[in-house]
């Protein structure tokens, strides 16, 4: 507003005297409830630790399961939920600057294929928001918290996966008009859409791997557009097994991502790998993407020990072999295996300390199939970059979410980080899967004299099991402590079941107290043996994924394995024998 000394706004000065006093008090009242601006910090950072001179408040709790998350120009957030009966968005505001959002809604009727949906941005005034098989936009209105225009499709993936989970459809924006949108990979490492297991050394992937033509790969199109299919794009890199991190970073103006490494190498050769190497390895790998980059999916992985990319079993390779791997695109970092990388966020404030700025978080979501040794991940890391790659080693920056150390099952995490998001006065917004919680971290230390004793609390919990690598020997959970048939359990089904039998409460289901366990055995031998693909109820949760068939396994095995589950974790049915095992395959050649 412009103020006119001529006009009649001062022709009573003692009211506005008193309006202008009332001013400054409020002033001073916000001034000193929030110093400098930001709202003060939660006593126990929500349950977070940082270094010294950072904290956080905790801006909302028990949303629902929440994925990746946006920040608009006015400190509005939107966060992308997994699933949700009320929609699958929620928006929330925060009216009085205290870091708590009291408006709070959910909002978004669109079709949401999938378990592990993924993706939210701001850009060019519209939300964007996917499913696995989707992208969706609306246009946002200035002042109004939920959007009321129209959801617009901009991307639909028309392969037809089925259940498979490497397809979620995360989305980045450059500055010359395109959308970068990675096509995940249905199958592990291209063997077949199963990911059966071979069984022996040398199984051999599909050669060459077919689904490179549509998948393992990063696709850009006209950002402009709506309506898109695959075919509208251009590939813009490839042999990437699995995207859910990906920023595009303004300081060189490229496209960066970490992606998902493959899995299950003892499981699938347990003659070439130990289950140690299958739970440090592959590793998942920090990318600076140029067009027409092969990261080498699935032909090769990145070995972060030897700090080589190596020629996979299924292509030949035997843990040693380097074959073409010095050819392909190289990671600017090899961090430990599965720690799920599920965002990627470069920081462009300067409300942190100067070693911040162009720096990249990276949300580790935390491992499932690192037994028998603990899980590891679950946590926010750093890494400092300068003219654009990084200048020091990655650093913890955010950690305390799983609330226990070790974590022997992936449920033990009371919370797992997943999304990062930058507020417009440089705070860093993370949300987590399991509570559906958002925290919002500042800093309000000393920026000058930020450096090594401000980072050094940190530091010491790469020691922590659930960070540090794991020792052979004495971190191995259940050397000498557990039964043959529970160890056959452990290398074949925990992966996604996990060693207590309750599942990762995400895209597997719990095996105690399930009728598909406890129930009809021709059922349960038919899943085993056969396998499972589409959505099914299990203690009243509906699952939609994958379950591959475990036909190599011996009779034996079979039996053991299915008299365990049937007679742990709560469950007290009777065993199946070798000789229903033995029937069952005879009837069903």
């Amino acid at each position: 507003m412009k103020l006119n000394f001529n006009s009649t706004v001062f022709r009573k000065p003692a009211f506005y005297t008193s309006a202008f006093l009332l001013f400054i008090a409020l002033l001073g009242h916000t001034l000193m409830r929030n110093p400098g601006g930001l709202p003060a910090f939660d006593k126990d950072n929500g349950g977070l630790t940082f270094p010294d001179g950072f904290g956080a408040v905790v801006v909302a709790d028990s949303i629902g399961p929440a994925r990746h998350l946006a920040v608009n120009s006015n400190g509005d957030i939107y966060v992308k939920l997994r699933f949700s009966p009320k929609g699958g968005n929620v928006a929330m505001r925060d009216t009085d600057n205290d870091g708590k959002a009291d408006i709070i809604q959910h909002f978004g009727d669109y079709k949401d294929f999938g378990s592990l949906a993924n993706g939210m941005r701001i850009h060019n005034g519209y939300l964007y928001y996917s499913s696995s098989l989707a992208i969706y936009r609306n246009k946002l209105s200035p002042g109004k918290l939920i959007p009321d225009s129209p959801i617009e499709t901009i991307l639909t993936d028309d392969h037809g996966h089925g259940a498979h989970w490497h397809i979620t459809k995360p989305m980045e924006f450059d500055d010359k008009g395109f959308m970068y949108v990675p096509f995940g990979t249905p199958s592990n490492n291209c063997m077949d859409m199963n990911n059966t297991p071979g069984g022996k050394p040398g199984q051999p992937g599909i050669n060459p791997c077919p689904e490179l033509v549509q998948h393992g790969g990063i696709w850009r199109f006209d950002a402009n557009k709506t309506g898109l299919k695959q075919k509208d794009g251009t590939l813009f890199a490839t042999g990437l097994r699995s995207i859910v991190a990906m920023d595009w970073n303004k300081a060189d103006k490229s496209l960066y991502v970490v992606q998902h490494g493959r899995d299950n190498l003892h499981r699938l050769f347990p003659e070439l790998y130990t289950p140690w190497e299958s739970a440090v390895l592959p590793a998942e790998e920090f990318l600076k993407i140029k067009e027409g980059d092969d990261a080498g999916w699935p032909y090769y992985y990145y070995d972060q020990i030897k700090k080589k990319k190596l020629l996979t079993p299924e292509y030949g390779g035997d843990g040693k072999k380097e074959g073409k791997g010095r050819e392909l695109a190289q990671p600017l970092i090899g961090f430990p295996g599965h720690w799920a990388p599920n965002d990627l966020l470069f920081y462009q404030g300067s409300q942190f300390p100067e070693r911040y700025k162009n720096g990249a978080f990276i949300a580790f979501h935390g491992s499932t199939n690192r037994a028998p040794y603990p899980q590891s991940g679950y946590f926010v890391a750093f890494v400092p970059f300068k003219n654009g790659a990084p200048s020091g080693d990655w650093e913890v920056f955010a950690d305390g979410f799983a609330g226990v150390d070790p974590i022997v099952n992936v449920r033990d995490a009371k919370l797992r980080p997943m999304g990062l998001a930058e507020g417009p006065d440089g705070s860093l917004y993370i949300s987590e899967t399991e509570k559906g919680r958002i925290w919002r971290v500042m800093y309000k230390g000393d920026k000058k004299t930020f450096g090594t004793a401000q980072l050094a609390k940190m530091e010491k919990h790469k020691q922590l099991s659930h960070i540090r690598t794991p020792d052979i020997i004495k971190d191995d959970l259940e050397k000498g402590k557990i039964k043959p048939e529970a160890a056959l359990y452990n290398t074949y089904c925990s992966a996604c079941h996990q060693n207590d039998g309750k599942g990762d409460g995400n895209r597997f289901p719990p095996l105690g107290g399930a009728d598909w366990v406890t129930g009809d055995k021709t059922r349960l031998l038919n899943v085993v043996l056969k396998g499972l693909n589409g959505e099914i109820v299990v203690n009243g949760k509906p699952y939609n994924g994958l379950m591959p068939a475990h036909n190599f396994l011996k009779d034996e095995e079979v039996a053991d394995i299915l008299t365990y589950i049937r007679s742990s974790f709560g469950n007290t049915a009777s065993a199946v024998s070798v000789q229903e095992v033995m029937e069952y395959r005879k009837l069903n050649k």
